[in-house]
């Protein structure tokens, strides 16, 4: 039994400290720690140690009894005569430290083995409750900007401090690479009396009358400070770029993987991705949820302050100013902002974790596609969006089978939007439709499959053929996250169908940005299935992907797709547009 308990006790707390921070963890090693005391006590005092402590080598014969598979490991280890060489020794005191068994001749080895069944356990309740119970970050103090478009931008503001208010929003035109004259004199936004709890002690403001492809610097009263860049006029690049680049990437977990060193807090992807920013020089973030996980390590609350704790506490973290100060963000929410692989639409906890979601995300996310929805669409330079909820609309994913016309992930009023979306016609320029998914759009991954579209069959493939229809010249993507592993995929029309091979829909799902990643493989491509893979990654803490979308006035549409995994670029695609092939499949679309 102390041999069991010591191994559950250091394999369980490995797993939930480095590799996957899963809420049965903790009982487990907490369970066997007290089991492990309890014969660690029994045989201590079975054996007569610590009075033993005192003996030769020679008289651990007896205790070496303790059952009769370890008598026979300790006889060989220790010898049962005086005579035992160095080596034997060190064998013995490495069974000691690797089996977490007393040594009835050596108080120090049996303290050692001891102490690394402490400190794992330490470590275990450390990652679950030191964040909770001593960062509820209720004074945090922090602003961040949101949807940018070319003519306004949204930023959020929190101060719980009364004695900052009333608080002051200005912004100022700052010099820009293009060399434009810029008035740099400050210009008031407005000025906030007065904060409550309702709001979690935040406001949002949007500044308004701005100039496209500017670049802006706001400060507010309390020393908050950012800059944003406006988008390009619909259709256009940049003046002085010929391009629009975006990243996107889903799931982040403070303090994971567990470092006892590092601030609760801390963000090890966001270390990563801050190092590229500069480079990049990304317009926005798109966020495909799990920006919080309420549920991991263990669920502590399911009320609306639980909710607020763990938003706040990301935007409290030391990483987050260095990727947020020059790089707004745009999200989606997926399950963990609720509960895991949540489809109970608005029931309990819905409404709580709604709460810090539309306070802290919707509030300055796009302009939601109807009154009251949460779903967005937007149109940023040669691309357009569509955000989807794929969560509060959808109906229970058991026990209807995958293939269900009943089934929706949507609801019918979203999938009405969608199939809007898809099927309008866009500006002059705008060469690429971007569906925004929480979830995968591919059945390829074959764990966890019913929570994601290969769920909801039928509905995907009323998508499919509305994105197969989309006009000439425009491709369409679909980004995901959500499975802690990235995968590209296309989606050519099937062989001998009305739609050009031109028409083929890619995906591209991107995480975790800092989080697990899983330990075995769950994506398959399976012939007859019509779902191809082009790279499969899945291997890495910190996943995020850069979108470069290419401006231009042709025919031809081309986006390049980057990934970078723990801070590396390991690969990158380009797919282009190309003209319609009437009445079969013809070679004009590019995968790579």
């Amino acid at each position: 039994m102390v041999v069991l308990s010591s191994t559950t006790i250091r394999i369980g707390a490995y797993i939930f400290l480095r590799w996957i921070p899963g809420h049965h963890a903790p009982p487990v090693v907490l369970l066997s720690a007290a089991l492990y005391a309890i014969a660690f006590v029994s045989v201590c005092q079975s054996q007569g140690w610590p009075a033993a402590a005192g003996r030769t080598p020679s008289s651990a014969s007896s205790f070496n009894g303790i059952i009769e598979g370890e008598r026979r490991l300790a006889a060989k280890s220790s010898g049962e005569n005086r005579g035992a060489s160095k080596k034997e020794r060190r064998t013995w005191a490495g069974w000691i430290l690797l089996s977490g068994l007393p040594d009835p001749t050596s108080f120090q080895l049996t303290a050692a083995t001891v102490c690394v069944n402490l400190l794992a356990c330490l470590f275990v309740a450390d990652m679950v409750y030191r964040a909770p119970m001593m960062y509820p970050a209720h004074d945090l103090s922090f602003s961040r900007v949101g949807y940018v478009s070319d003519t306004t931008a949204s930023l959020i503001v929190r101060e719980p401090k009364g004695s900052q208010l009333p608080i002051f929003v200005s912004y100022r035109e700052v010099p820009h690479v293009s060399g434009r004259a810029v008035d740099e004199s400050w210009k008031a936004v407005g000025k906030v009396y007065w904060l409550s709890n309702d709001t979690d002690h935040t406001f949002t403001m949007f500044i308004n009358g701005l100039q496209p492809s500017s670049r802006y610097q706001y400060a507010v009263s309390n020393n908050q400070t950012g800059h944003f860049t406006t988008a390009p006029i619909a259709g256009h690049t940049a003046p002085d770029s010929d391009k629009l680049t975006f990243l996107t990437s889903s799931c982040i977990k403070p303090h994971f993987p567990y470092n006892p060193l590092a601030h609760p807090l801390s963000m090890p992807g966001f270390k990563h991705l801050a190092r590229w920013i500069p480079d990049l020089k990304a317009s926005f973030m798109l966020f495909l949820g799990d920006f919080i996980y309420i549920d991991v390590p263990r669920r502590l609350g399911s009320d609306p302050e639980t909710y607020r704790r763990e938003y706040r506490q990301v935007y409290s973290s030391p990483d987050w100013p260095s990727v947020s100060q020059y790089l707004p963000w745009i999200h989606v929410m997926d399950d963990h902002e609720i509960a895991n692989d949540w489809d109970g639409n608005t029931t309990v906890p819905y409404p709580a974790a709604a709460d810090p979601w539309h306070i802290y995300h919707t509030s300055v996310n796009p302009p939601p596609v109807s009154l009251g929805a949460s779903y967005f669409q937007f149109t940023q330079g040669p691309a357009s969006f569509f955000l989807m909820d794929t969560r509060r609309y959808r109906t229970p994913s058991q026990p209807l089978s995958a293939n269900s016309s009943e089934k929706s992930m949507l609801g019918p009023e979203q999938l009405s939007h969608l199939l809007t979306f898809l099927s309008r016609r866009e500006p002059e320029g705008v060469k690429w439709k971007f569906v925004i998914s929480s979830i995968p759009f591919t059945r390829n991954w074959r764990f966890g499959s019913t929570d994601t579209w290969a769920g909801y069959l039928h509905e995907r493939q009323i998508i499919l053929e509305a994105m197969w229809s989309v006009s000439p010249g425009i491709g369409v993507v679909v980004l995901s996250g959500d499975r802690h592993e990235f995968a590209a995929t296309a989606f050519p029309p099937p062989e001998g169908s009305r739609w050009p091979l031109s028409a083929t829909v890619h995906e591209f799902s991107t995480s975790p940005l800092s989080m697990f990643y899983l330990p075995f493989r769950t994506y398959e491509e399976r012939d007859g299935e019509g779902e191809v893979c082009l790279k499969y990654v899945p291997d890495g803490n910190s996943k995020f992907g850069a979108v470069e979308v290419m401006g231009g006035k042709g025919d031809q549409g081309v986006m390049r797709f980057r990934l970078f995994v723990d801070g590396e670029e390991v690969w990158d695609h380009v797919l282009t547009t190309g003209p319609t092939v009437i009445g079969g499949r013809g070679s004009d679309a590019v995968w790579g």
